[in-house]
């Protein structure tokens, strides 16, 4: 698979320069795709799963969940003992992918989001007992080519679907209320989304680079009497925390829900 994702993971490995572009084949059922992934990347592409299978020490598994019990069966046979295959199909758990190879593999299953775009994704990794510490510190190099990740136990994935795969959906809704209000205000569009794009990231990042605990870093934009103040308290009057917390619960439910079906 060559999708957006895949893309992206292909981008951040080369940028990184972890392998060559001689080392990375990819796969996609669209011939359109693959002229864009071999213009874009100087890669070797091809239309046939089986063929990256064959090849590949490390298989990513890039294509929709519905089309892993259609596509799996016929990689099966093809994957090279010792090949490390992950999954980065939401719902998909190491069981179940491990049952339609039907043999004993090594497989780790991540949940990447779609930052990775950008080289800023924070991805969750988990992987099966055939898989060793070398081999995860080879997925993690992989990972944290375009972007962070973290090791996490299976049953937090669904957690981690709210938490990051799905959330910078919510984060995207947030900034666009930003700018909306700022547009009400007289500012362009434009220059009213970067504003407020950028007062995000730099605000993430100062979590991020500081270590210090979000309620802090509030504590000291909050003058007393000031300005801020008065928006944080609005921001609680609207219940802004349990919106945020409702909303990923939800989404973890139905991630959970998914992983079951």
């Amino acid at each position: 698979g060559a999708g957006n994702m895949g893309s992206a993971m292909i981008g951040g490995i080369l940028n990184a320069s972890l392998v060559t572009t001689s080392q990375v084949i990819a796969s996609a059922a669209s011939p359109a795709t693959l002229e864009r992934i071999r213009t874009r990347f100087s890669i070797e592409t091809t239309p046939a799963n089986e063929t990256v299978a064959e090849r590949s020490d490390i298989l990513i598994l890039a294509v929709k969940p519905q089309k892993f019990e259609e596509i799996i069966p016929k990689i099966a046979p093809r994957i090279k003992h010792g090949c490390i295959v992950v999954s980065i199909a939401a719902g998909k758990t190491l069981a179940s992918v491990e049952a339609l190879f039907g043999r004993s593999i090594k497989l780790v299953r991540a949940m990447p989001n779609t930052p990775a775009l950008v080289g800023e994704a924070m991805s969750a990794l988990c992987a099966n007992d055939a898989v060793t510490k070398a081999d995860m510190a080879q997925i993690q190099a992989v990972f944290n080519s375009f972007g962070k990740s973290e090791l996490v136990p299976e049953h937090l994935i669904d957690a981690v679907v709210g938490v990051s795969g799905s959330s910078p959906a919510y984060v995207y809704l947030f900034i666009e209320a930003m700018a909306d209000a700022a547009v009400a205000e007289g500012m362009p569009r434009a220059q009213a989304y970067k504003f407020a794009a950028q007062s995000v990231y730099g605000a993430a990042k100062m979590v991020l680079e500081t270590g210090e605990h979000p309620g802090v870093l509030k504590d000291a934009v909050c003058s007393p009497g000031g300005t801020t103040i008065e928006a944080v308290a609005a921001l609680e009057k609207g219940g802004l925390r349990n919106a945020v917390i409702c909303a990923q619960r939800a989404c973890t439910e139905k991630s959970r829900a998914m992983s079951e079906a």
